[in-house]
């Protein structure tokens, strides 16, 4: 008798599934949103029932905030790299916010600032993730300022400023048409320069080699 592609469906380990199902369902929030995150659409993606999904997670609003956490904490690591000089880090983090690398997670952060709003749990993931965002800044300034690179007195100050920068430009990234202004597309750029004690136009200079290359 010939067993039927269900009977010869390899069963995969806990962690395994999870971290599938996971893996899945963060794609989505960066992709379509957390809204569009259900039991179903990640069950479809995967090709299992729905009932699936459940097992591992029961409430769906369990799932979304998974999801999250899961996804701005990859997209993290590629913000800020191990190698090169703080100078050179700084505008590896500049260069993808003010490129087209972080326009998927800049909106997942815009929605999810939005979601806080019916999903108190989820407002809890997000603190604990600007947090560790912080942290991971901070860190690169006072690295940089022990190099020379950057002359600061308040290296948290300065984190604080750029991430404002960031999250202000991000709050644009829906509009309908791009916004083309080099005041606004540089903005990030010039308000980290200035936070960091940089001299004017060796950040934009080292964001525009990243750029070019």
């Amino acid at each position: 008798m010939v067993s039927s592609p269900a009977s010869q469906r390899v069963r995969k380990l806990p962690d395994e599934r999870r971290a599938e199902i996971l893996a899945e369902a963060a794609s989505i929030a960066l992709g379509e949103g957390l809204e569009r995150i259900t039991l179903r659409a990640v069950a479809d993606r995967l090709g299992v029932r729905p009932g699936l999904i459940s097992h591992y997670y029961p409430a769906a609003e369990d799932l979304v905030i998974a999801a999250f956490v899961r996804a701005v904490s990859e997209e993290r690591e590629e913000l800020f790299p191990d190698d090169g000089t703080p100078l050179e880090r700084t505008a590896h983090l500049v260069s993808r916010i003010e490129g087209s690398g972080a326009v998927e997670l800049t909106r997942l952060w815009l929605n999810a600032r939005h979601l806080c709003r019916f999903i108190p749990a989820l407002t809890e993931a997000l603190l604990d993730q600007e947090y560790l965002d912080r942290n991971r800044l901070t860190a690169l300034i006072e690295d940089g300022v022990a190099s020379g690179d950057f002359m600061v007195e308040d290296p948290f100050a300065a984190c604080i400023r750029i991430w404002v920068a960031i999250d202000g430009v991000g709050s644009y990234v829906n509009n309908a048409e791009s916004f083309e202004y080099d005041a606004f597309k540089r903005f990030v750029t010039d308000v980290a320069e200035w936070s960091l004690g940089v001299q004017a136009g060796e950040l934009r200079a080292a964001v525009d080699r990243l750029q070019a290359g």
